[in-house]
């Protein structure tokens, strides 16, 4: 019997097969047998793979369908590597998975690394087939592209093959990830990073370097990652979970957090997968093009971003045909027509591929519509928060009165509490309100050993940035101005000169501000550090455009893309930009890309943003009329009420501060081990991780602390403009315009209604989700008063 029953699949786009499919699979065979693929011998008796194995896997049927319009020889090519990392794949599970031989597992990869050369290099000599096959395949792809795109490359390869070791580590810990963690880490261990790389070689369309590492281009990379991962992991959930003991599976993840059944678990991971394609669509059709004419892209760069696009979109399309049809995967029923309860579409000839779309539109029409449909400045009242998991008690610095002393007096002087032309509600701030902000009492704690100047110094970067981050929206939000917001975002950039020469004379408190903040911070810094610092904070303030471009479209975020924005928007990565800055010779930077710094820094900086989801969920929802608050991220996504959002949005927390806890104690000191740093590149990443933990803990204690998020302080200085509800919202039942009805009108109603019942089971304490959980019952119901 299958784990599960499939879900019905979202797919926009038709699946379509290439031509010259006979000829890669006769190809891929021969090339498979030429490399010793096809007689390696498992340890336990038998071989990896065998010919009638490999004609039944048929990668050349998934390559035929996921490259539909490339030549036959670029087919061969594409195929081959995709025969590679599947045997590397089933061959890392035979010697290392199943035996949980870690240090045979290092010694592997590290001796594949070598045959991803650079030109002009000598790889060695292969001692196995999939070290024969990356030689071959090496030496036949990378001479037809250019430089950048063989560095992408190398990493995505090096990335889908070193990350394999955090597989084999939960495997041996009997851990299974969080949510926000696995959609990370499958990004690097699943490849599909590197199959979106080879898209761009498929089809002759190779992303100038100076786009590819923008926003919606990395979007458009990792919603199709996300996608490609989601769907081969309700594929493979029976092989992978229940026949080898795999751990990192997304429905498994899912089954844990939630506490819930598999079947539940598979429809959730299935709606996220609909919501990443639907982020891709969006990104494609609104992001992209602006981002060709923001940049006065050429004909050919223009023509080479549609088709890298398209290609996405055949992988895509024809990635789920062959999950549906390969013999490797549950898909019992799979490959055949559209979902029960369909519509009837056209019939004749041509029709076929109109009839496949119709169904796949009613699926995903649910989510988009819920995305769209948060009523703004609605009455929700104070959340009460329960306990939060705050395992490090907050330290203060003595220097805090002087820090306090001083912020008010900067505020003052850049213009903070001066009115705002054109705008309802004169002055954003004045002294009164600054002072029951009290960002020097949070500076004083995430820096709690620093000087007096350094707590200065981070308690106006804190007002800076909470500033800029109110600024926007009322100046521009309202309006939806978003050419003015890009021009003001811009003229920020000109305060930041990498050669610390002539800045423009500042019109405002933001830009004067930052002037400030620039010459006292960037002063001293080597160039290479200037540079970092810079983007750290052109990432924060570009985030303020993401979140004015949602509020125009009314668009509730898709969770992933709100939880790797928030970290920008927060401002998360250029407080850690200064820790850093304080040591900038003394870690390799190529040590900040590891697995476990990474993930030590994201969890400490979710678990800061999350806490003030939580705690400003009223002042953004009710006073803001704000879609960019994960518990109504969460509302939205799973359909629940906000105490439910609340729950899950608090146990995220739990879940990422375990991480970083498990990361301190474990992974973090076997890194320095295995990286043989010395001594004091040690102790500056040991005290690294322990300021992290005055960073979180203080976060948390100021937002208890503070006036900000009360709701006295919201109403007394409320905007005018904004409609206001009862303290409670059970003073006052919420309005909602009744939907249209009669027939043909269901696709009108872009409000649902509110759940009467969770589609989850109650959540358990998070401890208990560290144990397997007991054969699933009935679903229950999610009571409204939790």
């Amino acid at each position: 019997m299958q784990a599960f029953q499939l879900p019905d699949f979202y797919m926009p786009y038709p699946a379509r097969l290439n031509p010259h499919l006979e000829r890669a699979r006769l190809h891929s065979t021969a090339w498979a047998r030429g490399m010793g693929m096809l007689d390696t011998p498992r340890p336990g008796g038998g071989v990896i793979w065998d010919e009638a194995a490999l004609d039944q896997m048929d990668y050349a049927l998934m390559c035929a369908y996921t490259h539909p319009d490339c030549d036959g020889p670029t087919l061969d090519l594409i195929t081959d590597w995709y025969v590679w990392v599947f045997f590397f794949d089933d061959h890392f599970l035979e010697l290392f998975k199943h035996s949980r031989d870690l240090a045979g597992a290092k010694a592997h990869l590290d001796r594949l690394e070598l045959f991803m050369t650079a030109e002009g290099d000598t790889p060695p000599e292969p001692a196995n087939p999939a070290e024969a096959g990356l030689k071959d395949l090496w030496r036949r792809t990378v001479p037809a592209m250019s430089p950048g795109w063989r560095r992408r490359f190398t990493t995505s390869t090096h990335n889908l093959m070193v990350e394999s070791m955090w597989e084999l580590d939960n495997i041996d810990l009997g851990r299974v990830a969080n949510p926000i963690e696995y959609v990370q880490m499958r990004r690097r261990v699943g490849g599909a990073p590197w199959s979106a790389d080879l898209v761009e070689y498929a089809a002759r369309a190779e992303i100038p370097g100076r786009l590819a590492a923008t926003r919606p281009m990395k979007v458009l990379s990792d919603t199709f990652s996300d996608a490609v991962h989601l769907r081969n992991d309700l594929f493979s959930y029976q092989r992978e979970v229940q026949e080898e003991g795999e751990n990192s599976n997304a429905v498994l993840v899912f089954e844990r957090f939630f506490r819930c059944s598999t079947q539940q678990a598979a429809e959730l991971v299935n709606d996220l997968l609909t919501s990443r394609l639907q982020q891709f669509e969006t990104t494609a059709l609104t992001e992209v093009p602006a981002l060709l004419a923001e940049r006065a892209a050429a004909a050919h760069e223009q023509a080479a971003v549609a088709a890298y696009v398209k290609g996405l979109q055949d992988w895509q399309a024809g990635g789920h045909e062959w999950h549906a049809r390969s013999s490797r995967y549950m898909n019992e029923g799979a490959a055949h027509g559209p979902a029960p309860g369909a519509l009837p579409g056209p019939t004749g000839l041509g029709t076929s591929a109109a009839r496949s779309l119709l169904p796949t539109l009613r699926l995903g029409l649910d989510l988009r519509s819920r995305q769209h449909s948060s009523r703004p400045f609605r009455p929700v009242g104070h959340l009460t928060l329960p306990a939060l998991h705050m395992p490090y008690t907050p330290r203060t610095s003595p220097h805090l009165d002087t820090a306090r002393r001083h912020a008010v007096g900067w505020a003052r002087q850049v213009g903070m509490f001066d009115g705002l032309p054109g705008t309802p509600a004169g002055a954003l701030w004045d002294e009164r309100r600054f002072l029951g902000f009290d960002f020097a009492h949070c500076a004083a704690m995430i820096h709690a050993d620093g000087d007096a100047e350094q707590v200065c110094l981070s308690s106006d970067w804190l007002a800076w940035g909470t500033y800029g981050d109110d600024y926007f929206p009322l100046v521009f939000g309202a309006t939806r101005d978003l050419p003015a917001a890009r021009v003001c975002q811009r003229r920020l950039g000109s305060f930041m000169p990498l050669d610390m020469g002539v800045t423009p004379e500042p019109l405002d408190a933001l830009e004067r501000g930052l002037a400030d903040l620039w010459r006292r911070t960037a002063t001293g810094m080597d160039a290479r550090s200037r540079q970092r610092f810079r983007a750290a904070v052109d990432d924060m303030t570009e985030s303020w455009l993401w979140e004015l471009a949602n509020q125009a479209q009314h668009r509730v975020p898709d969770p992933i893309d709100y939880v790797e924005m928030r970290r920008k928007t927060f401002g998360a990565d250029m407080t850690m930009s200064l820790a850093r800055l304080a040591h900038p010779d003394v870690v390799p930077d190529e040590v900040y890309q590891h697995r476990v710094l990474r993930e030590l820094d994201t969890a400490a900086q979710d678990y800061a943003c999350f806490t003030n989801d939580l705690f400003s969920y009223q002042k953004e929802i009710e006073f803001e009329g704000e879609v960019h608050n994960l518990v109504l991220v969460v509302e939205h996504f799973l359909g629940v009420d906000r105490w439910q959002a609340r729950d899950i949005v608090a146990d995220l927390m739990t879940a990422r501060m375990r991480q970083f806890e498990h990361i301190v104690a474990s992974d973090l000191p076997a890194l320095l081990d295995d990286l043989d740093l010395g001594e004091q590149a040690r102790e500056f990443l040991t005290g690294h991780a322990d300021s992290l933990k005055d960073w979180m803990s203080g976060i948390l204690e100021w937002h208890r602390e503070c006036a900000r998020y009360t709701e006295s302080e919201l109403r007394r200085h409320g905007s005018a403009t904004a409609p206001r509800g009862p303290a409670s919202p059970a003073a006052r039942p919420e309005w909602r315009p009744s939907p249209p009805g009669g027939l043909g009108t269901a696709a009108a109603r872009l409000t649902p209604p509110e759940p009467t019942e969770s589609r989850l089971t109650p959540p358990e304490p998070l401890e208990s989700r560290l144990t397997p959980p007991e054969p699933a019952e009935a679903p229950r119901s999610v009571t409204a008063d939790r």
